[in-house]
């Protein structure tokens, strides 16, 4: 199910349509950053983008009627936020996406940002993991050699980093674009590996534990700076559960294959309903 999510960026991304929206969103909109702030009051069309991290897979209630390989799930954070606040949710997030997904079309799928209209009032994003492998690498990193052939890391260069910021900021500036009545939330991944000592359930070496909570963290600056340039609010989700991880007594996120039900290395139940909550503070409050 999570093979498409593995997948190098460089094998998704489509350089001129990036170039494209990156160009004309970023011109059109030089010398601008406005301050964050709720566009109150957020009623009627909510749009739900991103990635596995968004969509929820293997919580426990896949969503009729949707494409099987996206994994969305009535428990994704985007779902819960809608029932409370009285919303009208269109979830476009798919497992495996990049920020070229939101852009632009990816097979069989539009790009998620066609979901948007002049009358959405809420957007929410969680993209850029599978830009730069995060997932994929904290896999690897957790491959044990005992009887394994483990595949190496696949670590971001720093321009792949500065395409990712670059990639976020134009779909920033793409959905001011498209709703302007929109209020438009970045919000980080969830933390994966503790700043202390790993546990059973988070089976890295200390080299490589440092080396994933690094691109962690970078990937948490990335996303706010994104925000922070394009005028979005953001929920700082890494931050939120940087006592929660896998080997935290209240988990906001599974660890490693076996090691406990659902997707290994995604939010849990309670991080999605935890995600939410934070939406409801950053949007109410």
């Amino acid at each position: 199910m999570f093979k498409k999510a593995y997948r190098t960026a460089a094998s998704l991304t489509k350089p001129g349509l990036i170039a494209m929206f990156t160009a004309s969103t970023l011109a059109s909109c030089a010398g601008t950053a406005p301050v964050p702030s709720a566009k109150l009051p957020i009623t009627g069309q909510y749009v739900a983008m991103g990635s596995s991290y968004a969509a929820g897979p293997m919580l426990g209630s896949p969503k009729p009627g949707t494409p099987s390989r996206c994994g969305r799930d009535n428990n994704n954070y985007a779902t819960l936020l809608a029932a409370r606040m009285g919303l009208d949710l269109i979830d476009v997030s798919c497992s495996g996406a990049t920020t070229a997904h939101i852009l632009g079309p990816w097979k069989e799928l539009p790009a998620q940002l066609d979901a948007l209209t002049p009358d959405t009032r809420l957007v929410t994003v969680t993209i850029g993991g599978n830009d730069v492998n995060y997932v994929r690498n904290v896999y690897v990193a957790s491959c044990n050699p005992a009887g394994h052939k483990c595949p190496p890391l696949l670590l971001p260069t720093e321009a792949d980093w500065q395409n990712l910021e670059a990639h976020l900021t134009a779909i920033g500036r793409e959905v001011h674009a498209r709703s302007p009545k929109a209020t438009l939330v970045f919000v980080e991944y969830v933390t994966l590996v503790p700043d202390g000592k790993v546990c059973a359930a988070v089976p890295l070496s200390d080299t490589k534990a440092a080396t994933m909570r690094e691109q962690g963290k970078r990937l948490a600056a990335v996303t706010a700076q994104a925000a922070k340039e394009t005028g979005a609010l953001l929920i700082d989700t890494s931050a939120l559960s940087a006592h929660h991880t896998p080997c935290d007594a209240d988990p906001w996120s599974m660890g490693a294959p076996n090691t406990g039900p659902g997707a290994p290395w995604h939010p849990s139940a309670a991080g999605m309903r935890s995600i939410a909550d934070a939406l409801v503070r950053k949007l109410q409050g």
